[in-house]
């Protein structure tokens, strides 16, 4: 753990120094003349998707303070090696699976840079938002179950997360939300179809490219879909995704709202031989008071992008139900 943090100070300073550099980069082109995207690229992070509250309308973190969350990363990691159990696994398989140290955009304050205090603007009256939990604790929410982690109890699956379900990805999106484990995307391309594949539910989008947003044709609104449809142009070197037909199953943004008006636009850039800046603005009136836009970097993977299996093996699902009828019986039996 320590040597990982030592690599993480050397990695943001070295972000620092290759940013000019990054100005003369000359992206590599397809066949077809496009900017070429493809490869497996890895989008995890510790920023935060909303900034602090310290740091005002400042994007960025100063050398001094990426020096300093350097130090406090080290030490932490110098404690959580003292501290992990001898046996068991309740303290540290989640401590050991996790990939939320980026390279690349670790200098941000938050994710979020529109509003300009980096904060999801405020929700509309109304809105319907979904607190998950885990295991069989029933939170009195009601069906359907929009949030993508957790759940909001154990009667049957209906009441479990998307993810636990496996019908969408707690980090896959869209948009792609920098999480715990498996942040990893293979884009693919041809002259007329770009693909975006997650890792996590091995999710393929395949995006038709079109000249211009003005030729964009769209699906007929009542044809609606979990991670919606999605449409893409070229914008000069940048590729623009725009996303609709959410079916509103699924929150607008985190645990809040129902995506059913909600309109994504992705724009995917190369800025230098192992980056990609990913930039996505969520506009849905019927949730949130105003857009909001995020920036997550991604770094190039030197790998292959592996199928996530997720109903094979996993008895999550069977365990988490076949528990909660076990504490049903035993309060009937008053042992509980």
């Amino acid at each position: 753990m320590k040597n990982i943090s030592s690599l993480i100070a050397v990695a943001l300073v070295s972000v620092i120094a290759v940013g000019a550099a990054a100005q003369d980069y000359e992206v590599p082109r397809t066949e077809w003349g496009q900017p070429d995207l493809q490869g497996v690229w890895n989008w995890s992070s510790n920023v935060p998707m909303q900034r602090p509250a310290r740091f005002g309308d400042r994007q960025f973190l100063t050398a001094e303070e990426v020096e300093e969350a350097a130090r406090r990363r080290a030490a932490a990691d110098a404690n959580s090696d003292a501290a992990l159990p001898i046996e068991g696994v309740d303290g540290s398989y989640n401590d050991f699976w996790v990939e939320n140290a980026g390279i690349g955009d670790n200098i941000r304050t938050s994710h979020i840079i529109y509003p300009e205090n980096g904060r999801l603007p405020e929700l509309q009256e109304g809105v319907v938002e979904q607190q998950g939990v885990y295991g069989g604790i029933t939170t009195g929410e009601s069906r359907p179950v929009r949030i993508a982690a957790g759940g909001i109890g154990a009667d049957g699956p209906e009441d479990r997360g998307l993810s636990e379900r496996c019908i969408i990805g707690f980090n896959a999106g869209p948009p792609l939300i920098p999480s715990l484990y498996n942040n990893n995307l293979q884009i693919f391309q041809n002259r007329d179809t770009a693909v975006l594949m997650t890792e996590m539910i091995h999710d393929a989008r395949i995006v038709p490219l079109y000249d211009s947003a003005e030729e964009m044709e769209s699906l007929h609104n009542d044809i609606r879909f979990y991670t919606g449809d999605s449409r893409g142009y070229w914008d000069g070197d940048t590729l623009v995704v725009e996303t609709k037909n959410f079916n509103g199953l699924s929150a607008s943004f985190g645990q809040a709202g129902t995506s059913y008006d909600k309109v994504l636009t992705e724009k995917f850039t190369r800025v230098g031989p192992y980056t990609v800046d990913y930039e996505f603005t969520v506009d849905d009136p019927s949730t949130y008071t105003d857009r909001f836009t995020g920036i997550v970097a991604m770094t190039k993977v030197a790998g292959l992008l592996y199928e996530y299996g997720c109903h094979e093996g996993n008895y999550g699902m069977e365990n988490i139900l076949r528990g909660a009828r076990v504490e049903e019986r035993l309060a009937a039996e008053g042992q509980l």
